[in-house]
């Protein structure tokens, strides 16, 4: 006979075992809105995935709004050496002109500091996720794990969604993700339906927690939250 477990878990029975792990979990809800930070690789191959997030990020505060709403700060680097924070908006438009005045630049990446200063806004008030975008990694795995940790201290699970297949920039999205319980998702290229999908889920889960992101599943809409669940369970 087969053994059940090794079984492919069904949706239904996915949602079920992650609500039993709810309890588990740090309370991902601050009175009044949720907090999240946005981060996003804004170095020249970005421009595309910039775009679409412009359009895309106004259906986050959707996503969020039946479950007592959602504020959001963007982080970006590009060029050389700018990285840069926007103030705290809970407004889907001014957020969407400020990123429709951003253009892109070649650089490197600059993903550990945006681990930090998320780790510094979680210190000084509480942040229910952070979401980083991108495609590549040029940094070192034991610096960005460093940076990783205080965030994992703070109670803020990273949302580390992947363009694109390379192993290397995988393996250290899956690590910063492992570390601060939150998850790994790869989108490819061009893929608007995915990127939505998962921007709403993690909207839902800053602004609602666990059981937001559960209920999302369940909807007709949830196709994301399922793999958010699931790879906040460890899958793939």
């Amino acid at each position: 006979m087969t053994d059940r477990n090794k079984l492919p878990l069904s949706p239904s029975e996915e949602v079920a075992r992650f609500l039993q792990e709810v309890e588990a979990r740090p309370p991902a809800v601050t009175e009044g809105h949720g907090r999240l930070i946005f981060g996003l690789d804004a170095t020249m191959s970005r421009q595309p995935t910039w775009d679409l997030a412009c359009q895309l990020q106004a259906e986050m505060f959707e996503a969020a709004a039946s479950t007592g709403g959602l504020a959001i700060q963007l982080v970006y680097y590009r060029g050389l050496s700018e990285c840069r924070a926007s103030p705290w908006m809970d407004d889907a438009r001014k957020l969407g002109t400020m990123m429709a005045r951003i253009d892109c630049q070649g650089g490197r990446t600059q993903i550990g500091r945006v681990l930090r200063h998320a780790a510094r806004e979680a210190g000084e008030a509480p942040v229910n996720a952070l979401v980083f975008v991108g495609d590549a990694m040029e940094e070192t795995l034991d610096q960005l794990c460093a940076a990783a940790g205080p965030l994992a201290l703070r109670g803020v699970p990273a949302f580390m969604f992947q363009e694109g297949r390379d192993p290397g920039v995988e393996r250290a999205f899956r690590e910063i993700a492992r570390l601060t319980r939150g998850a790994w998702c790869r989108f490819d290229a061009g893929a608007a339906a995915e990127l939505r999908a998962l921007l709403r889920a993690v909207a839902a889960y800053a602004a609602g927690g666990t059981r937001a992101l559960v209920a999302l599943a369940n909807s007709g809409d949830g196709g994301g939250a399922q793999r958010l669940i699931t790879a906040m369970r460890g899958g793939a």
